[in-house]
């Protein structure tokens, strides 16, 4: 495990390593939940079962005890922050690759270039609040310009965002919370062969 100075506070990088890695790929969680909920872990151990070094990240806010998210434009400083030491770091030389779920997704979508992510993974892009289909956040995933994967459940109150030239959106049993791992899994790696690392 890494902790990692930022201006918001010390985030936490939990590492899980592959023998001569690919590429880096680095989650985060989201608003209220930590980096043990299932779609993290299988869109991690699918990343690592295609060569990719993992790396887990708990934003300033979780690591000092917080449930509460920090406003957006402290977590997209954070973690810009993070990607960069990692990058810099455990990481060093590979392609890297962002993602998270729910509001990680977003973050990472909305730092996307400024991390020079190679690609995108979203584990329940929330695509508008319940009920609200008005306030939507299509945007966010229409300003990258990598390639992109959304893992959505098929009943996910927050809406499904519609495919795209660069972003593939697969729909998987369940709601926001994703609770399928092995569902994740299967959809991280069959995009994962699409995805040009090198």
């Amino acid at each position: 495990m890494l902790e990692l100075d930022t201006a918001h506070g010390t985030a936490r990088a939990h590492l899980l390593t592959v023998p001569s890695p690919v590429a880096g790929l680095v989650l985060g969680h989201g608003a209220g939940g930590g980096i043990e909920s299932p779609d993290l872990v299988g869109a991690a151990d699918a990343a690592r079962s295609a060569g990719l070094a993992v790396a887990l990240v708990e934003q300033p806010y979780r690591v000092a005890g917080r449930r509460a998210p920090a406003p957006a434009s402290q977590l997209d400083a954070a973690w810009a922050s993070v990607v960069r030491q990692i990058g810099a770091q455990s990481f060093a030389g590979l392609p890297i690759l962002t993602g998270g779920r729910s509001s990680g997704a977003r973050v990472a979508c909305r730092t996307a270039a400024e991390t020079a992510s190679v690609a995108v993974v979203c584990l329940a892009f929330p695509l508008h609040p319940p009920g609200r289909p008005g306030i939507s956040r299509l945007a966010e995933l229409d300003a990258v310009r990598v390639p992109t994967l959304v893992v959505q459940g098929e009943n996910d109150p927050f809406g499904t965002p519609p495919p795209a030239a660069n972003r593939t959106v697969t729909r998987v049993p369940g709601t926001h919370a994703l609770r399928s791992s092995a569902a994740v899994a299967a959809a991280v790696s069959s995009w994962l062969t699409t995805v040009a690392l090198t």
